[in-house]
């Protein structure tokens, strides 16, 4: 039995440390900005893993949090909603909307302008956040948001200072 690798040769030995990796939920990497009111915490990067093509890690916003609108360039955002309540505004002018809760998966297509927001005044946001590279993108567009930003505001990785 012959195993062919056509790109990559690994002996056991290289694939034992470059192979499957397990990020531990208690193990993410909060050492980055943060912003008064919600934490982010990377999973999956390059720094940490070497990867390429995305980024992955937790996102906590707390009650009443939101952002301004924006939008990421070329990247496409994939949001899962873990627990409480996401509101999302998007277009021209933020004039649709839509909500999400716990177990429903939310796609950002790029250059949409968007809001984030926690429905919830009561209960904190948690999502997992992925993106298709690892660069951040974020483009703060003169938009006036339909729901006004708060103090507290959106940190994720193109938002290392809160997205407004």
């Amino acid at each position: 039995m012959s195993h062919e690798h056509s790109d990559h040769d690994h002996n056991d030995a290289a694939w034992k440390h470059d192979g499957v990796r397990v990020i531990p939920g208690n193990q993410l990497d909060t050492n980055t900005a943060q912003t008064p009111g919600m934490n982010r915490a990377a999973a999956i990067n390059f720094a940490r893993v070497g990867a390429q093509k995305l980024w992955a890690g937790t996102v906590t916003i707390h009650p009443d949090a939101k952002t301004g609108a924006h939008h990421h360039g070329h990247l496409e955002s994939v949001i899962y909603v873990v627990r409480g309540r996401a509101r999302m505004r998007w277009g021209e002018q933020l004039e649709f909307t839509a909500e999400a809760g716990p177990g429903d998966f939310i796609y950002v297509p790029p250059y949409v302008p968007h809001q984030e927001i926690n429905a919830s005044p009561t209960e904190a946001l948690e999502c997992v956040l992925c993106r298709s590279d690892g660069e951040a993108v974020a483009v703060n567009l003169d938009i006036e948001p339909v729901e006004k930003p708060e103090s507290v505001l959106w940190v994720d990785p193109t938002h290392p200072k809160g997205g407004v």
